[in-house]
């Protein structure tokens, strides 16, 4: 799909997929979430990264990116502005199961070798997928895919001209999309689950993204709106957020499940799309 952004009509890039598979990844509704957004706008605003699925396939030519994990960002950091010292720092890695789990083990000093340790992980892990436990450690067990390098250089280096005039910070969602203003797309992909869809969802949600602040972010959205912007809010298809979100267009779509190891024990969830503001033209 050929878009356009700002005002020079430069048909932005070839859509590539996400560097990381990120939980909650939108990878698979990526497509879906791209027919809400108008071919001209003007800055992409994403403050809920992650691995990035959606700002991948839009590929815009001006964005502000954002995400709580400090980590994540020194890492998209350092794949736009060090592309070359981070191949380096991860061609130095080996891809065995001891090895594995002495980097995972790690706790290095300098941005680079987060980075690397970071993207290193994401790619020889189980499935592919950054999880932490509650004291916030990396804690996926080693994918034994000893045919993998400890890097995809090509794709690493198509990531890093996707993000090469990208705004990359660390901070919340509300502090990081103030700027936004008529012409622009906001894309919010808050933390949640639908593994509880029906009693016990609020409560089995509130220690990734409270309730509260699901209600600061739906004020929010409504007042980015108010001044022209394009906002898109994905999140779980419960009735709490049909009435949190009644006055934007609710669009249900259904995605597989990645919850289960083994994809046929997958079932098929659904999802909403939210949408306010501006025009899908």
């Amino acid at each position: 799909m050929d878009r356009m952004s700002g005002d020079s009509g430069v048909v932005e890039k070839k859509s590539i997929p996400p560097l990381i598979k990120w939980p909650g990844g939108k990878r698979s509704l990526a497509q879906t979430i791209l027919q809400f957004v108008p071919r001209r706008y003007g800055t992409y605003y994403e403050p809920f990264l992650g691995g990035g699925a959606v700002f991948f396939a839009l590929r815009p030519l001006k964005s502000v990116l954002s995400d709580a994990n400090q980590e994540l960002i020194n890492a998209y950091m350092h794949v736009r502005d060090h592309k070359d010292d981070l191949i380096r720092a991860m061609r130095s890695l080996k891809n065995s199961e001891d090895d594995y789990y002495a980097v995972r083990a790690s706790s290095p000093r300098t941005p680079l070798r987060k980075a690397a340790r970071t993207l290193y992980l994401t790619r020889l892990a189980f499935n592919g997928i950054h999880r932490v436990n509650l004291q916030g450690q990396f804690n996926v067990p080693y994918g034994h895919k000893t045919h993998l390098s400890t890097i995809d250089e090509l794709h690493l280096a198509s990531a890093s001209e996707a993000l090469s005039d990208a705004q990359l910070v660390s901070a919340d969602f509300q502090e990081i999309t103030e700027s936004a203003n008529h012409g622009d797309v906001v894309y919010f992909d808050p933390p949640y689950t639908v593994a509880h869809a029906t009693n016990g969802f609020v409560k089995y949600n509130e220690r990734i993204f409270s309730w509260d602040d699901q209600e600061r972010l739906a004020r929010h959205a409504r007042e980015l709106a108010s001044r022209g912007c394009r906002v898109i809010v994905s999140n779980a298809d419960h009735p709490s957020l049909h009435d949190l979100y009644h006055d934007f267009e609710c669009h249900v779509v259904e995605r597989p499940s990645v919850i289960a190891a083994a994809s046929k024990h997958r079932r098929m969830v659904t999802e909403c799309i939210f949408v306010l503001g501006g025009k899908a033209c």
